[in-house]
């Protein structure tokens, strides 16, 4: 009889989840992007919630919510109801921002649903086209040979672009002097008038001028090669591991969405993943796609967490 009944339990909470997940969405679903139109987080987020929207049959809205390292967009979702309507697709600024802000509104694993990643997507390390590095080699023996000498430009404290950095004169046991700028644009701008000698480029950003033949790739912060540009090592290849640096982006669900709400938009974003046209359009900006269920997210993030804060300690790096 007590046998009997465990079964009859475990059916009913069965029965519960699914129904839990029957006829979502039935009304507009909301994602909160946490950086800005035009962004790298912003073009990820939008191709894949678009095919997420056919999908589902109903509008999937998008809400630029930009500031503070994405912390602001991160914010509103960490307060929304948890009924899988209010979404949240961010960066791996998501797993930088807890060693980053010492106060945060929120508890980056405990207010938050892993759900899935979207895809990954490298740093480039730039030169100017006329520049004598024509390799890592030829940067680091410069940088060794003359301590300080190289100019290396970032995006600002915190950034992307700066850990990238940090992580690579780190791995690579040298040493910059760093130059921080408002932003890429700015960077880019640097680099053609001479003003620094290098940057770890966002791709998407960087890959109009390597194709033009204005910058000169030296090497792509992701641990294999990108499909954009196959000729272009990987740190490792260079000669400096330990300096893996990917940009990734997910999808996320305040705490308490209910488990079948999350393992349905959880599969049903894998399969907006597996579409040939969102591959296709991830692929020509540089990405490429990830395939994880929740549980595996989750655990990625958790060592991604870990991962930042032992680099910004490392740096020297002061809370903000």
């Amino acid at each position: 009889m007590k046998i009997s009944r465990v079964l009859f339990a475990a059916v009913l909470a069965a029965f519960a989840l699914n129904a839990g997940a029957q006829g979502y969405p039935n009304k507009p679903v909301h994602v909160i992007i946490s950086f800005t139109a035009g962004s790298s987080t912003d073009i990820v987020g939008r191709v894949v919630i678009q095919k997420l929207s056919e999908i589902w049959g109903q509008p999937v809205l998008a809400d630029n919510r930009a500031g503070a390292g994405g912390s602001i967009g991160s914010n509103v979702v960490a307060k929304a109801a948890p009924d899988g309507y209010t979404l949240l697709v961010n960066s791996s600024a998501h797993s930088v921002n807890p060693a980053m802000y010492a106060k945060l509104p929120y508890d980056t694993t405990r207010d938050f649903i892993d759900i899935v990643p979207l895809s990954i997507q490298p740093n480039v390390l730039v030169v100017d086209a006329s520049s004598p590095y024509k390799s890592v080699a030829d940067l680091l023996a410069a940088a060794r040979a003359k301590p300080g000498s190289i100019n290396w430009g970032h995006a600002g404290v915190g950034s992307g672009t700066h850990l990238s950095t940090e992580k690579f004169i780190a791995a690579a046991k040298i040493d910059v002097t760093q130059i921080p700028f408002k932003g890429t644009p700015e960077v880019i701008t640097a680099l053609f008038s001479k003003s620094i000698d290098c940057y770890w480029a966002p791709i998407s950003a960087a890959m109009s001028n390597i194709k033009a033949g204005k910058l000169r790739a030296l090497a792509v912060s992701t641990p294999k090669r990108n499909s954009q540009l196959p000729d272009i090592p990987t740190t490792g290849e260079a000669g400096v591991p330990g300096a893996d640096s990917p940009l990734w982006f997910g999808l996320w669900a305040p705490a308490g969405t209910p488990a079948a709400i999350v393992a349905k938009i959880s599969t049903d974003t894998r399969k907006a993943l597996t579409d040939l046209g969102v591959r296709e359009k991830l692929a020509n900006l540089g990405n490429d796609v990830m395939d994880m269920p929740p549980d595996e997210f989750a655990r990625f993030v958790r060592s991604e967490i870990a991962e930042y804060d032992r680099v910004i300690k490392a740096a020297g790096i002061k809370p903000q």
